[in-house]
C-alpha cells in the first residue's frame, strides 16, 4: 500500500512525458491508476469484514521510533472507494472537459496529487503521516482551485481556500500532538487498542477544541462556509472531485475516525449537533439565493456537510447509520450533479439556470442524468438518498440531546434542498427554449460516463441497497469500536420519518414554484450577509495587510542602523529578563593580571574607542586594524597560536577590502542628532555590559562536565590528529567548518570581482548626490 501511494505522486511527476506519449488519451491513462485502487480496495474487503482492519507498516525513520502505517478499516475502505472509483470518473471527465487546454498537462499533475494525497489521508495510521497528508490536500486544491491563475477571482479563492484550511490545518498540528501526548501513543491504532479513556484525561478540552476547528475548517463548517462556494472558481472537474470524495471530506473523515475514542461527552455532543445543525440550514438557505448552478451545488454541499457534522454529534447506533448512507448518497448524487453542470457550461456558455430553459430535446441524456442525481439529492423514493434522507430525521428524532432544534434544522433544510434539486433539475431542461451564448449540445461521452454511472449507482443502491450492507457495517464498526450488524433498507414501513420526507417534498416543490417570486425578497437579506463571517475574513486580510505596511514602514524602512537598533533592543530585553530578573548573576573570578596583559587590553579599547569617534575612514579602518591585532596577541598569549595566526589573516584580509572601497563612499556626513548619538551610546554600552555579565555568568555556572576532557582523550584514537583544535575543525564539526569556507570562497569571489571591476570605465557622468547616505 505504501509503494502504492509513492507510485501515485511518481505517476503525477511523469504526466508532462505520458502526455507526449499519449497526447489526448492521458487521461484514460491516469485513469488506470484509481481503478486499479479501486479494485484493490475490493479484494480486501473480505478480510477487513473478517478481520475489522488491516495494518500495513513500512518503517521510515526507525531510530525515530517513525514508521509509515496505513490502517483499511471499514472507514477507510469506505473513503478510499469513493476516492478512488469517482476518481476515474473525474480524470475521464477532465479529459473532455478541458480538451486542447494548454495547461492540461498542469491539472493533471496537480489533480493525480490531490487525489494520492486524500487516499494517503484516509489510509494514514500514524498521526504524523496523517498530518502530512492532510496538509499536501490543502496545498493541492490550492493549486487545482487557482488552475485559472489569468483569472483575479480564482487567485483571490484559491488563497482564502487556503489560509481557511491551513490555519485551521496548525490548529490540527496542536491537537494531534495533544492527542498523542494524552495518549501515549502516536499510531491511530494503537490509541484505539489502549484502554486509557482519553475523555477523563485533562487535556481532552484542549485537544478536541484544537481538532474540531481544524475539522470544521477544512469541512467548510460554520462559521468556515463561506470559503467552500468561492473554491467554485475552480474547474468543474475539480469542483466535482472535491464536493464528492475529496478535500472537504477530509474534516468528516478525521471527526468520524475520533469518534469511537473522543466522542459521547456533553462538550462533543453539543458542538457537533449545534455547529452541524446551523450549518446543515446555513448552506440550504442561502443556495436558492444563487441563479448560479455550481453556487446551488456548492452551497447543497455545506448543507450536507453540516448533516454528517451534526450525526457525528448525535452519535446513536441509529445516527452512525444515518451517516454512512448519508455520505455515500452525497458522494454520488453531487460528482454526478457538478459533472452535468460542467456538460451545461460546456454547453451553452452560461452558468445561470434561469438563462437556460427547452434543452431537454437538445440534451436528452444530460437532462436524464441530471434528473436521476437530482431526485437522489431531494430524498426522492427509489434512490440512495432517500435512504439517507429518512435516516438522518430518525436521528435527529432520536438524538438525546438538542432534538426539537435538530429536527426542525432538519426538517428546513431538507425543503429548501428539494427546492435545490428541483432548480436543478427541471429549470434548464424545460419550459420555454431560452436563447443561450452558445448553441446547446449533447456532450461528448467523455463527460457524460461518469455522471450517468454515479447517477445509475444512486437508483441501483436505492433499489437494492442490501449490496452496500457488509461495506455499512464495517464502517458503523469502525464508528463506535463495536461490531456491527447495521444494513440499509428502502423501507421501514409508515413512521414519522417518512411523514417529513413526504411533507418536505411537497414544500420544497412548492418552494421551488415560487421561486422567482421568492429570490428578490431573498435579496433583501444582502445587506445583512455583508456582515456574515466573510466580511470578517476580509476585514482581517486587509487588517494585516494594513499592519504589515506599518510595521514595513517603522522597522523595514531601509535603514541599517535602524535595524541594528531594534536586534539589539530585543536582544538587551531578552538579557535582562534571563540574567538580572529571573536569575541572579553568578559572578566569581580571580584577577591575576599581568602588565602586557593590561596593555593589550587598554589598546585594543583605545581601537574600539578611536573607531568610534574619528572622522577619518581610513583612521577608523587603521583602528580596527588595531583591535584584530590585540586580539591576535590574546589568543598567543594563552597558548593559541594557531589562532592567532588565523586571526592575523582575517584581519589583514579585512583591513585589504575596507581599504579598497573607501574610495567609492561619500564623505561622512551627520544625518543624526546629539541625543540619538547619545541613545545609541547608552544602548552600545547597555549591550557590553550585559555581554560582559553573561560572559562572567557563564564562566561561573559548572551544570556539565567539560567537553575538553572528551576531546583530549578522543582526538588521537577517534580522529587520528594531535592538534585538538583541527581536530574539532575538521573532524567534530566538519560540516560546519565546511560552510565556512564556502562563505571564505563567495568572500574570496567578492574580492577577485572587487579588484577587476574598472571604476572609471562603468562611472557615467558625475552628478551631486541629493539623496541622504546612511553610513
Amino acid at each position: 500500500m505504501q509503494l502504492t501511494v509513492i507510485a501515485g505522486f511518481i505517476l503525477a511527476a511523469t504526466v508532462p512525458l505520458l502526455h507526449r506519449w499519449f497526447g489526448e488519451r492521458t487521461s484514460l491513462v491516469l485513469a488506470l491508476y484509481p481503478a486499479l485502487l479501486a479494485v484493490w480496495l475490493l479484494e480486501q474487503m473480505p478480510e477487513v469484514l473478517a478481520q475489522g482492519n488491516l495494518l500495513f507498516e513500512w518503517q521510515w525513520v526507525p531510530s525515530l521510533g517513525i514508521s509509515l502505517t496505513f490502517m483499511l478499516d471499514g472507514l477507510a475502505l469506505l473513503f478510499g472507494l469513493l476516492i478512488s472509483v469517482i476518481g476515474v470518473f473525474v480524470l475521464i471527465y477532465a479529459g473532455g472537459y478541458l480538451r486542447n487546454h494548454t495547461d492540461l498537462p498542469r491539472f493533471h499533475i496537480a489533480l493525480m496529487a490531490f487525489m494520492v494525497s486524500m487516499f494517503g489521508l484516509v489510509l494514514a495510521d500514524d498521526l504524523l503521516t496523517l498530518f502530512i497528508f492532510w496538509e499536501l490536500t490543502s496545498i493541492t486544491s490550492y493549486l487545482l482551485i487557482g488552475f485559472n491563475h489569468d483569472d483575479l477571482e480564482a487567485r483571490k479563492s484559491a488563497r482564502q481556500g487556503l489560509f481557511v484550511t491551513v490555519a485551521g490545518g496548525l490548529a490540527l498540528m496542536a491537537g494531534l500532538v495533544l492527542l498523542g501526548v494524552a495518549s501515549g501513543h502516536w499510531s491511530l491504532s494503537e490509541i484505539r487498542a489502549d484502554d486509557t479513556d482519553l475523555r477523563e484525561h485533562a487535556l481532552y478540552t484542549p485537544l478536541l477544541i484544537c481538532l474540531l476547528i481544524g475539522a470544521f475548517t477544512k469541512s467548510a463548517q460554520f462559521p468556515f462556509h463561506f470559503w467552500l462556494p468561492n473554491a467554485m472558481a475552480a474547474p468543474t472537474p475539480v469542483s466535482a472531485y472535491l464536493h464528492s470524495a475529496t478535500m472537504v471530506k477530509a474534516g468528516i473523515y478525521l471527526l468520524a475516525r475520533l469518534h469511537p475514542e473522543l466522542g459521547g461527552t456533553a462538550l462533543w455532543v453539543t458542538v457537533l449537533s449545534v455547529v452541524g445543525g446551523l450549518t446543515m440550514f446555513t448552506g440550504a438557505f442561502l443556495a436558492i439565493r444563487f441563479t448560479n448552478v455550481k453556487k446551488l451545488l456548492a452551497y447543497s454541499t455545506v448543507m450536507a456537510l453540516g448533516a454528517l457534522t451534526m450525526l457525528l454529534g448525535i452519535g446513536t447506533p441509529a445516527a452512525m447509520v444515518a451517516f454512512v448512507a448519508f455520505l455515500m448518497a452525497h458522494s454520488l448524487y453531487k460528482g454526478s450533479l457538478f459533472m452535468v453542470a460542467g456538460a451545461l457550461d460546456h454547453s451553452t456558455g452560461t452558468k445561470d439556470v434561469t438563462a437556460m430553459g427547452g434543452l431537454r430535446s437538445l440534451m436528452p441524456v444530460t437532462s436524464v442524468i441530471a434528473f436521476f442525481a437530482a431526485l437522489s439529492l431531494a430524498g426522492v423514493p427509489p434512490l440512495l438518498g432517500f435512504i439517507g434522507k429518512e435516516l438522518m430525521f430518525e436521528a435527529a428524532l432520536g438524538a438525546n440531546a438538542f432534538q426539537l432544534l435538530l429536527v426542525l434544522l432538519a426538517f428546513a433544510s431538507a425543503i429548501l434542498t428539494i427546492a435545490v434539486a428541483a432548480i436543478i433539475a427541471l429549470r434548464p431542461f424545460y419550459g420555454p427554449r431560452l436563447i443561450t451564448p452558445r448553441v446547446p449540445h449533447e456532450a461528448p461521452l467523455s463527460m457524460l460516463l461518469g455522471p450517468g454511472i454515479l447517477a445509475s449507482l444512486s437508483l441501483l443502491l436505492g433499489v437494492f441497497p442490501g449490496v452496500a450492507s457488509d461495506l455499512t457495517a464495517a464502517t458503523v464498526t469502525s464508528l463506535t469500536g463495536q461490531p456491527s450488524d447495521a444494513y440499509l433498507s428502502l423501507w421501514h414501513g409508515f413512521n414519522l420519518p417518512l411523514l417529513m420526507s413526504i411533507i418536505s417534498l411537497a414544500l420544497g416543490f412548492l418552494a421551488f414554484k415560487r421561486w422567482d417570486r421568492l429570490r428578490p425578497k431573498l435579496a433583501l437579506l444582502a445587506p445583512l450577509m455583508r456582515y456574515g463571517p466573510e466580511a470578517g475574513y476580509e476585514a482581517l486580510i486587509d487588517n494585516i495587510a494594513r499592519f504589515s505596511v506599518w510595521q514595513t514602514k517603522v522597522l523595514q524602512n531601509g535603514y541599517m542602523r535602524n535595524y541594528i537598533l531594534v536586534m539589539l533592543l530585543t536582544l538587551i530585553g531578552l538579557l535582562i529578563n534571563s540574567i538580572l530578573v529571573r536569575h541572579s548573576p553568578l559572578i566569581s573570578f580571580s584577577l591575576d593580571v599581568r602588565f602586557y596583559e593590561v596593555m593589550v587590553v587598554g589598546t585594543l579599547a583605545m581601537g574600539a574607542l578611536f573607531a568610534t569617534l574619528t572622522r577619518s575612514r581610513l583612521g577608523a579602518v587603521v583602528s580596527v586594524g588595531v583591535m584584530g591585532l590585540s586580539i591576535a596577541l590574546t589568543f598567543i598569549f594563552f597558548s593559541a597560536p594557531d589562532l592567532g595566526i588565523t586571526q592575523l589573516l582575517v584581519e589583514t584580509l579585512t583591513v585589504m577590502l575596507l581599504v579598497l572601497v573607501l574610495f567609492r563612499l561619500p564623505r561622512f556626513t551627520s544625518f543624526s542628532t546629539t541625543l540619538e548619538r547619545v541613545r545609541d551610546g547608552l544602548i552600545a554600552g547597555a549591550m557590553g555590559v550585559l555581554i560582559c555579565l553573561l560572559i562572567l555568568t557563564a564562566w561561573s555556572i559548572d551544570q556539565f562536565a567539560p567537553i575538553s576532557g572528551y576531546m583530549i582523550e578522543n582526538s588521537a584514537p577517534l580522529a587520528y590528529g594531535r592538534n585538538i583544535v583541527n581536530v574539532i575543525l575538521v573532524d567534530y564539526r566538519a560540516l560546519d567548518t565546511l560552510g565556512e569556507m564556502f562563505v571564505l570562497a563567495l568572500a574570496a569571489i567578492g574580492v577577485i570581482a572587487m579588484l577587476k571591476f574598472d571604476h572609471k570605465s562603468s562611472q557615467g557622468p558625475r552628478t551631486e548626490r541629493k539623496e541622504p547616505y546612511d553610513g
